[in-house]
């Protein structure tokens, strides 16, 4: 799932902190990235392994930019876990995989700096 925002908006309303832990936010690693022909805007499909307590998780993402289908197995990225999943398409989104927008608005993935076992959450 990817949700276009304007970098350029100022900030969000101040949360409390239980708000920010409804969102489950986990690492998981691609296991597959597939060409997704049928979106209206260029995006992959990505099946993304999270751990024995998650599963395994399919994601649409628009990464096309920045990121070949070659690029992506093996590669960990941060996503919301706990959104009901979503129709895109002929596909069903099951997580929404977390990225920033680069200088132009095109998405650069968020990863971890190193390895990490797959499922942790985001604190």
């Amino acid at each position: 799932m990817h949700v276009t925002h304007d970098a350029a908006a100022g900030a969000a309303a101040t949360i409390g902190f239980d708000d920010f832990l409804a969102v489950d936010i986990r690492v998981g690693t691609i296991l597959e990235a597939l060409p997704f022909p049928e979106a209206r805007k260029p995006a992959y499909r990505l099946v993304i392994d999270f751990g024995p307590v998650i599963g395994v998780k399919r994601s649409s993402a628009q990464i096309t930019e920045h990121y070949s289908l070659a690029d992506l197995p093996g590669r960990q990225v941060a996503a919301v876990v706990n959104f009901p999943p979503r129709q895109i398409g002929p596909v069903m989104s099951d997580v929404l995989t977390l990225g920033f927008p680069d200088e132009s608005g095109h998405v650069v993935l968020v990863s971890p700096s190193r390895p990490v076992p797959n499922g942790g959450r985001l604190f």
